[in-house]
């Protein structure tokens, strides 16, 4: 079943626009998974309640809730880099799509 699943959130996984982000912001469901993390794992690892990965990559800031602040920075269009996203009830995963040359998430910290 653990590959059925993966497979399942792999082909759910698409790009996203910021825009489309907006109300699911507003109901505070948008969680930032950084570039370093596979947004499928995380996925997995939420739908499974896998909480010791989960807390780890919290505890690291691999995943976040934005803050206001954050939000703010990107304001109207979002960061400079593109966007995937996974849905995983209650929860919008995010993910920037970096280029191979890029080292660092276009997300403000």
């Amino acid at each position: 079943m653990s590959q059925e699943l993966r497979q399942a959130l792999a082909d759910m996984v698409g790009p996203t626009q910021w825009n489309w982000l907006k109300p699911h912001i507003a109901r505070d469901a948008v969680v930032f998974v950084d570039p370093q993390l596979d947004l499928v794992d995380v996925g997995v690892a939420l739908t499974n309640d896998n909480v010791q990965s989960v807390q780890r990559w919290i505890g690291e800031q691999l995943i976040m809730k934005p803050t206001e602040e954050q939000l703010q920075t990107c304001g109207v269009t979002g960061p400079s880099n593109q966007l995937q996203s996974l849905i995983v009830q209650p929860y919008v995963l995010v993910q920037e799509i970096l280029n191979a040359a890029d080292t660092s998430s276009g997300f403000p910290t």
